[in-house]
């Protein structure tokens, strides 16, 4: 009997180049890096630390746009070409910066640079590769890829800090541009290829592709999918949803230090998102292979909503802010990973890279948005209680619609 695990047996390449692509490309390196690079900045060059950060907003307003036109060039010219051309480009792109003699103009024109340069690193890429490649584990394996967000974006931040002690901000951007240079590179161009690659043995493409000459690729037609509800409930489920999960995870030290705790209690409450989006990550893609993912979305994505709850609370225990921070990593963890499942199960992999860029792009617009709002909120309530009242409604309506999308269309019959 053939173990339910037997895709990785010859695609572990494929997880494994993914990972490494997206762990070191333009989803977590700016936001899990920027945070360390803001004080040596803002000591030489004089600039405040929310002006550091504006690269942020800058890296979102380009995600906007560049989501969609990255997943064109995957859908018409290949997932290998994009990846190492623009692994290649983010990595000197972040080179790039050493450069800088002290323009502030130069520092975001840098960042969209890099946004322009990088953007094949972003998750549309490399999730059409694993969704081609797998299909009984097909969750599993977006969660063992994505679940490199975290783990090198950990590994980035504390990397960074010691580079910033030995040789200074200049050299630690160069430092950091080689990660993907010196790790993803190699792993996109040797190891990274789609079953429509003329290159992959037929013998080792998955069993449900062997006899079809255009790698499997069926679906929806870009225009049919525009056209599709359900296209459209999701983009707006993932406005809501990343809304309240990209607000909040950047205002948690800030957020409990307004309810007392001491700043040490607060970035140890805070650092708990980073077990929990991992959980997230891999429970997630693990869950969505066995059960109607829809379902799935509902229970992890709306379990943030009891967090804002209890995080409204004016007597917050240590212990209620702890499992708050668990279950909004949760959340964190399992959103991707879900984004990439559905528009493979309800509209098909014919315009894909289309389809979860403009997806995306949705999903940027929320998570760009929402740590400036509540950070806005706070500075003029004075408190982030008004906001956390109407995430717990963002999380609901976010969550409950998943549940109309019904059962997962058949490719294979209806192509």
């Amino acid at each position: 009997m053939r173990s339910r695990y037997h895709e990785f047996s010859y695609a572990w390449r494929i997880v494994i180049a993914s990972a490494l692509g997206i762990g070191l490309g333009m989803s977590p390196i700016p936001i899990y890096t920027l945070g360390v690079f803001a004080q040596p900045l803002s000591a030489e060059f004089g600039w405040r630390i929310d002006l550091v950060f504006a690269a942020l907003p800058v890296l979102t307003l380009c995600a906007l746009v560049l989501s969609p036109l990255a997943g064109l060039l995957v859908d018409r010219i290949g997932v290998r070409v994009v990846a190492v051309g623009s692994v290649l480009g983010f990595g000197l792109g972040l080179m790039l910066h050493a450069l800088n003699p002290g323009s502030f103009a130069l520092y975001l024109l840098t960042w969209a640079v890099i946004a322009v340069l990088g953007g094949g690193t972003l998750p549309i890429t490399w999730t059409r590769a694993i969704n081609n490649w797998f299909s009984d584990c097909r969750g599993l394996a977006l969660g063992c890829s994505l679940v490199a967000t975290g783990v090198f974006g950990i590994i980035a931040k504390v990397y960074v800090a010691y580079l910033l002690e030995v040789v200074g901000w200049r050299l630690a951007f160069v430092g950091l541009g080689l990660l993907p240079l010196l790790i993803a590179l190699p792993a996109a161009y040797f190891l990274f290829r789609d079953t429509s690659d003329p290159k992959v043995p037929r013998g080792k493409k998955p069993a449900s592709q062997e006899d079809h000459s255009d790698g499997g690729m069926k679906g929806m037609s870009t225009k049919q999918v525009f056209r599709d509800w359900r296209f459209w409930l999701l983009c707006s489920c993932f406005v809501a949803i990343s809304f309240g999960v990209g607000g909040t995870i950047p205002n948690l030290e800030n957020l409990f230090g307004s309810k007392g705790f001491s700043r040490v209690d607060a970035v140890q409450l805070a650092s708990l998102i980073g077990i929990s989006v991992v959980v997230g990550r891999l429970a997630g893609g693990y869950l969505i292979d066995r059960i109607w993912a829809p379902a799935v979305a509902v229970v992890l994505l709306i379990l943030p909503a009891a967090s804002c709850y209890f995080l409204m609370q004016g007597s917050l225990t240590y212990t209620s802010a702890a499992v708050s921070v668990l279950l909004i990593g949760l959340a964190a963890g399992a959103e991707q990973d879900l984004m990439a499942f559905l528009v493979a199960k309800y509209f098909g992999m014919k315009s894909y890279g289309v389809v979860y860029g403009v997806m995306y792009s949705s999903f940027a617009l929320g998570a760009g948005s929402g740590p400036w709002v509540l950070g806005r909120v706070y500075e003029a309530t004075g408190t982030y209680d008004v906001i956390l009242g109407y995430l717990v409604a963002a999380f609901v309506i976010g969550a409950l619609p998943f549940l109309f999308l019904g059962k997962y269309r058949d490719f294979q019959v209806n192509g």
